[in-house]
């Protein structure tokens, strides 16, 4: 099944040397679907991740030799042409995350695969919509895939939330884009408590999202405010931040939790003297799941939420874009528009 009209040549962005984070502009034909999942998206816009113009030089194993090295792995678009078997059809409007190996979305259009992909959120426009996928797969997928909460409390499944009742949660770095969506996930899948690290004006986007407590990094560490109150230990911590703060965490998390990271080893931030036995100790990284992504749309719809947003950008400001990620000076998602719309 296939769009009409469809375009010989396309704009596509390209890093040309994997050491250097300079993008050039070029023009290509139209990528052709090759295998039997495989989609022709039109990009409607992309969202730079941090770190990922590096990912080549410092993970060189996940990537294939003389691939096409365009960036942007999550994006919202439109079906233009999909397989017999696909449940998704041209005209469709999608949203998803590519693995990194594979040549991303800031060009007019990519190819994504039937397991990336969903249908995007009804209630999210484009910009909101390409911002939401990567954030919101790695905070479902570090609660409930490599966490211990049960996903089906979301849906008010009755021992679901029973078990997660039980169950004390840490989200450090809570007001990034990650944090933010944790402490959502957490609340709503019936928690029995969810512990927010942030400070100034995060602390009450925090308490609206449902966090039941508080820790100001401004005012003390992890590691105080576990310590003033055995109580406060936690059986599921989910680090956003690495470094200090994950060495920090080995003081809040119980005998036989789980500790888990987006951004390094629990393990090797491990502080001296700390002999604590976790069930499970890691740094993970999300998996580009559709199903998960079908869920989290239904859970955006129903509750009316929005993902955190820097700023948008035209198309041809993808460098900048790029850059102002690179230098850490976003708060919140930068949205580059690859369709005028």
């Amino acid at each position: 099944m296939a769009t009409t009209n469809l375009p010989t040549t396309i704009r596509a962005v390209y890093q040309i040397d994997p050491k250097l984070t300079t993008l050039k502009l070029m023009e290509t034909p139209l990528p052709k679907p090759t295998g039997p999942n495989d989609h022709l998206i039109k990009i409607k816009a992309t969202a730079p991740c941090l770190g990922e113009l590096g990912w080549e030089i410092n993970y060189p194993s996940i990537f294939p030799p003389n691939r096409e090295r365009v960036p942007g792995t999550e994006a919202a678009g439109i079906v233009a042409t999909s397989p017999p078997s696909s449940p998704f059809k041209p005209g469709d409007e999608v949203y998803f995350r590519l693995h990194a190996k594979y040549p991303g979305c800031l060009r007019e259009y990519t190819i994504v695969h039937t397991e990336e992909l969903a249908l995007k959120p009804k209630t999210l426009d484009w910009i909101e919509a390409a911002a939401t996928p990567l954030s919101t797969l790695t905070a479902w997928q570090g609660l409930f895939t490599q966490g211990i909460l049960n996903k089906h409390g979301i849906k008010g499944d009755a021992d679901a939330r029973a078990h997660n009742s039980k169950l004390r949660v840490l989200v450090t770095g809570a007001g990034g884009s990650v944090g933010t969506w944790a402490v959502e996930f957490a609340a709503a899948a019936g928690a029995g408590a969810v512990v927010a690290q942030v400070s100034g004006a995060n602390i009450e986007a925090a308490k609206k999202a449902g966090a039941t407590e508080i820790i100001d990094y401004k005012k003390q560490s992890i590691e105080e405010w576990a310590r003033e109150d055995a109580s406060r230990e936690v059986d599921l911590v989910l680090d956003c931040l690495g470094g200090p703060t994950l060495g920090s965490c080995w003081a809040a998390v119980k005998e036989g939790g789980v500790l888990l990271s987006i951004v390094g080893s629990p393990e090797e931030s491990k502080p001296e003297g700390v002999n604590k036995a976790l069930a499970k100790a890691t740094w993970f990284l999300m998996d580009c799941r559709g199903d998960d992504l079908k869920e989290i749309a239904d859970f955006i719809d129903e509750r009316g939420l929005k993902p955190q947003i820097d700023s948008v950008v035209e198309f041809e400001e993808f460098q900048a874009a790029y850059d102002k990620v690179e230098q850490k000076k976003a708060k919140g998602k930068v949205v580059i528009k690859v369709d005028r719309f």
